[in-house]
């Protein structure tokens, strides 16, 4: 995220420039937020159904992963993303500036860019989602499947929206903010809540439920290859470090914000379970398809309740939900390594813009990986296979830029300990940071190390293909900013750049 990672609802809730903030916290300036309103900001930041049918191959004990990652990941990151965002409130750069302000400059470099990469790897997979919900458009199941399932189609119209989304960005933040904030409520939350609804006609309808509520609560934790699909979870949870940046603008945070990240964490656990669940009722679980499931899962319902005219208009909601995410999340990661690249961290070519600011060349080559990316359709052994690897590499990539923010807010305790912090885990001493941070912190790494097991459910072709793509995507990804900064110039520092200067700068 957003995202979550990366989920499609993600609405950028500032620009990493911070020279502008849109959607709440432009009112927020002058109208303290309570506790329901930013809980409903963080549910809106990370909540999205395109993930629902990967964790519903688990029946019963998907709500254990809910739970178990809610605890290990989201609510740790909520609050460590709350201390140093309220920390460096005056002062650019997101997680460049957290990481670099502990461990320097360089890796401050790599956590931003991981930020960024993991972004645009994310862009194929949810528009995979997104074509697959166009496809189900049409009135045939029989047709609608097997168009989902076409590579070549899924090539096209991932390709398509991708570009029409670069070129409105183009055009600036201003429209694509309020299409993000339509989307959002069109495209996860009314869909969430009618998906929800429907399992609970059907089982009073007399519906018979195809998930075992007899089943196991906890899972088999020996079957290392079947824990694969549910560390994609954490990526579910993924986008909330960029609501932190919100402490300053409640009343009362010491109190009040733990209260909106609990109440946020609830309600979002409570949506993914609940929505996970209404898929299991109405899909067996060895029909379970991570791109077509959810679709197929409203065609069942409106079916049962003799109204399969709503499934197209359904298919259209979801698309536009992807469409509105991917605008912002083409326009967020990418303005946030811009503004750090014009402070010197990236040569003049990529700090380009056009007429408006935006950051064009950026756009542009963003787009070129993406295209690169998608035609790895045409290789992979189905539609399905290449979702979930490049999902993979997503989740490994993102999860790295968490580690780093985990150990640097625990190392800022003693490298910037008189530091002000408006926010602060603790009222005195260090003990419950190292809970917090540490806690995300294996939790995360626990999440990374189960990510490289090849899925026992989905057929990914060669494992030494599943391996390769990983290992060497993560090493690749994760080098390049090590080069680029070993490479830069005292000429691409932009004469305009107002980056402020690390402490340990101003020391010198």
């Amino acid at each position: 995220m957003q995202p979550n990672h990366l989920s499609g609802s993600i609405v950028i809730l500032y620009d990493y420039n911070q020279q502008k903030r849109i959607t709440m916290s432009t009112f927020s300036k002058t109208v303290k937020m309570g506790v329901a309103t930013l809980a409903i900001m963080n549910v809106t930041a990370v909540v999205s159904l395109r993930g629902l049918p990967a964790e519903a191959e688990y029946g019963i004990s998907s709500a254990f992963y809910y739970l178990f990652a809610a605890l290990v990941f989201l609510i740790p990151t909520s609050f460590v993303a709350a201390e140093l965002a309220a920390m460096f409130q005056d002062k650019q750069g997101g997680v460049f500036r957290w990481v670099g302000e502990a461990f320097g400059k360089r890796l401050g470099f790599v956590a931003i860019w991981l930020q960024w990469v993991e972004s645009t790897i994310w862009y194929p997979t949810v528009l995979t989602f997104g074509a697959v919900s166009l496809a189900f458009i049409g009135m045939n199941d029989t047709a609608d499947m097997s168009l989902a399932s076409n590579k070549l189609y899924t090539l096209v119209v991932v390709l398509a929206i991708y570009w029409i989304a670069t070129f409105i960005s183009l055009k600036g933040l201003g429209w694509v903010s309020k299409v993000a904030k339509v989307g959002g409520l069109i495209g996860t939350i009314i869909p969430a809540a009618l998906l929800v609804l429907l399992a609970i006609i059907y089982l009073i309808g007399g519906g018979k439920s195809q998930m075992d509520f007899g089943g196991d609560f906890f899972p088999d934790i020996t079957k290392l290859d079947n824990l694969v699909l549910a560390s994609g979870i954490f990526l579910f949870y993924a986008g909330m470090e960029m609501t932190g940046i919100h402490v300053k603008d409640m009343e009362n945070p010491s109190k009040n914000y733990p209260k909106a990240v609990f109440l946020g964490a609830i309600i979002t656990v409570l949506i993914f379970v609940l929505g996970t669940f209404s898929l299991g009722i109405i899909i067996p679980q060895k029909d379970i398809n991570l791109t077509q499931s959810l679709l197929v899962g409203f065609d069942n319902y409106f079916k049962f309740i003799k109204m399969s005219w709503l499934s197209p208009i359904i298919a259209i909601a979801l698309a536009f939900g992807v469409l509105a995410g991917v605008l912002t999340w083409v326009s967020g990661p990418s303005k946030g390594i811009f503004a750090v690249g014009k402070a010197g961290y990236l040569p003049p070519f990529m700090q380009k813009s056009n007429k408006l600011g935006v950051q064009k060349n950026i756009l542009l080559i963003q787009g070129g990986v993406v295209t690169l990316l998608s035609l790895l359709f045409v290789v992979m052994p189905s539609v399905q296979s290449f979702y979930q690897i490049l999902s993979q590499l997503t989740v490994l990539l993102y999860l790295i830029m968490y580690l780093l923010m985990f150990a640097a807010a625990i190392y800022l305790r003693y490298n910037m300990k008189d530091a002000p912090r408006p926010f602060r885990l603790g009222k005195s001493g260090n003990g419950l940071m190292w809970l917090v941070s540490g806690v995300g912190f294996l939790g995360s790494l626990l999440a990374f190390v189960l990510s490289f097991i090849p899925p026992a459910q989905i057929a990914v072709g060669s494992n030494a293909v599943w391996y390769a793509v990983l290992i060497i995507g993560c090493i690749v990804v994760t080098g390049a900013p090590f080069v680029i900064y070993a490479m830069r110039k005292p000429h691409w520092i932009d004469k305009d750049s107002q980056f402020e200067p690390f402490h340990f700068e101003k020391q010198q």
